[in-house]
């Protein structure tokens, strides 16, 4: 089954100094531990880069929009643009992933409760294999609960869509 690494929204304005997201650090080097292991196995990647409207801070165009640069993209990868927190709706995503041949998706990326969770919801339902990596995605607490209560949650709840591992667990050559 032919897979793919799905990196969701981790863009530059989500490491906004003072308000990065939780454990920024470590979110970083899961991505790309992934990423080296995806290139290493010859594996699709998939950046989806959410284009927010004026003032937000994933604004079209601005410093924030872009792609995180530890984690930049190469040209042989793909690059979606969307503008809700469902990676498929109104995107090229899914004819890129039949185009490449993709039945399986390894989800990663920000924000934990929105555009990972509805994406894993979405690629189940439209009959995807999905896999999340427990330990690379983030969010940031509200003012009910902490980002890690948030992660555990979504980890917990998600297992209904996705197989829900560490990312350590993740092998790209089968």
């Amino acid at each position: 089954m032919k897979k793919a690494l799905l990196i969701i929204d981790v863009q530059n304005g989500m490491f906004t100094e003072g308000n990065e997201v939780y454990r920024s650090v470590n979110l970083l080097e899961n991505l790309n531990e992934l990423i080296n292991q995806a290139r290493s196995a010859h594996t699709s990647i998939f950046y989806i880069q959410h284009n927010g409207p004026v003032g937000h801070p994933l604004e079209y165009g601005t410093n924030g929009w872009e792609i995180h640069p530890k984690i930049s993209p190469q040209n042989r990868d793909v690059i979606i643009q969307k503008t809700t927190p469902d990676s498929f709706f109104n995107t090229t995503l899914e004819k890129e992933l039949k185009i490449h041949g993709i039945e399986h998706l390894i989800i990663t990326g920000i924000q934990t409760e929105a555009c990972v969770d509805t994406t894993c919801r979405r690629a189940f339902s439209a009959g995807f294999q999905v896999t999340l990596a427990s330990d690379t995605h983030s969010t940031w607490s509200s003012d009910e609960i902490t980002a890690q209560q948030i992660i555990n949650h979504h980890n917990s709840v998600l297992r209904w869509f996705a197989t829900v591992i560490p990312s350590t667990e993740i092998i790209f050559n089968t």
